[in-house]
């Protein structure tokens, strides 16, 4: 597979002034939703709802400017650098990106909406849902694309973080697969939009562009030397593989 430095020419966005005066990222709001696996084994029928009617409905909602959703493999799972019993059972991620925070009471009741009018048939254990602040973002200067506009560059994948501090992981570009990261920090909201005090924590995203199980195993060193200089505490360090449109069988927990 050809990698984006060996084709795009020119200079990173981040480092061109006139581009960035046309814009910055509005986005301000991450909410996540962590489940385990479908009960009875229907994960990629689960994956398949949700991406051809359940998640393209939400994006009526003005505030809302990128989703994605994300899933867990065996071999994911075993390219994990810390195991927390608060986060084990996570196989699928679903995230949404928007202006505002205050955007969730319509989410909710767009949700409400879908499920009383019979749009709603799967369901997977939730382990957190959890609301964050958008804190930061940077771009590996090789894919030329600027950070803030990271969720819209393809990948393969997202190496997701969950720490307890902590400083911003903007070193973690520098690793092999990585093409950029975004970090954002606990913004506690009460039920429905969170399940647990998420007080503390910080949520970061290293967009993938090569085999997240293998962009693990790099970044497992990594990690480690950065817990114990930091002293921040990891409770969700894994490799997610991005989903494959009508091949939602492909990668199944």
């Amino acid at each position: 597979m050809a990698r984006p430095d060996d084709l795009l020419p020119g200079t990173p966005s981040d480092a061109v002034p006139r581009m960035l005066a046309t814009g910055r990222t509005d986005v301000r709001t991450v909410y996540v939703s962590m489940s385990a696996r479908h009960p009875e084994g229907r994960d990629a029928d689960y994956l398949a709802w949700h991406s051809l009617d359940h998640r393209p409905e939400q994006h009526r909602l003005a505030a809302l400017r990128a989703s994605f959703r994300l899933v867990s493999t065996p071999a994911c799972r075993a390219a994990r650098a810390t195991r927390h019993e608060s986060y084990d059972a996570v196989d699928h991620v679903m995230t949404y990106l928007w202006t505002d925070r205050s955007a969730m009471a319509a989410f909710n009741e767009l949700n409400a909406a879908m499920a009383e009018a019979g749009r709603t048939p799967y369901l997977t254990p939730t382990v957190e849902r959890s609301v964050f602040a958008l804190d930061g973002g940077a771009a590996a200067p090789r894919i030329k694309v600027g950070a803030d506009v990271l969720p819209w560059w393809p990948s393969t994948g997202v190496y997701l973080l969950v720490e307890r501090g902590g400083p911003p992981p903007a070193e973690l570009v520098d690793v092999d697969g990585v093409g950029g990261v975004w970090w954002a920090g606990a913004d506690p909201m009460e039920p429905p939009y969170t399940t647990r005090d998420n007080t503390g924590l910080q949520i970061s995203y290293c967009f993938l562009d090569d085999d997240p199980p293998t962009v693990g195993d790099r970044l497992r060193p990594v990690l480690e030397r950065r817990w114990s200089r930091s002293g921040a505490e990891p409770l969700l360090a894994a490799p997610f593989h991005a989903l494959v449109p009508y091949d939602w069988g492909r990668y199944t927990p």
